[in-house]
């Protein structure tokens, strides 16, 4: 007959081999991060900038099914909860979408998909440095 901790590991092997933990455990810190939050405090108000990176980030991880993630990403960040139209994000981006895939490439990329926020950034350091000198 099985003992206690014998039948603990199968249940919690079993479990993760399932990907049941991994999903409880996001879960379980997710809503603890929402138990604690403060919503008195206002949050920072976004820049531009960060605004976009964070719905590029929010996609990412909503593509990938992180929704315990994404949902810490807009409680923390103050993002709005609402997506901004994923039409908008492109043109703001100076991307455009793949129609078979939905992915979102930048013009300036030769070998195919970018981070487009990192793409922007390096263009932006780039001017920075040749002001600089």
């Amino acid at each position: 007959m099985a003992t206690v901790t014998e039948l603990k590991a199968v249940l919690k092997d079993t479990l993760e081999k399932k990907g049941v933990l991994g999903h409880l455990k996001a879960r379980i810190r997710a809503e603890v991060f929402n138990a604690l939050d403060d919503d008195c405090e206002p949050r920072p108000s976004l820049s531009h900038e960060n605004l976009l990176i964070n719905e590029l980030i929010r996609e990412y991880l909503e593509f990938n099914k992180y929704k315990y993630t994404a949902s810490v990403l807009i409680a923390e960040s103050g993002q709005p909860a609402v997506p901004l139209d994923r039409q908008f994000l492109i043109h703001e981006l100076n991307a455009f979408e793949e129609a078979k895939d939905n992915s979102i490439w930048h013009p300036e990329c030769t070998s195919g998909r970018v981070n487009t926020a990192t793409s922007k950034q390096a263009s932006q350091l780039e001017a920075q440095q040749k002001t600089k000198w």
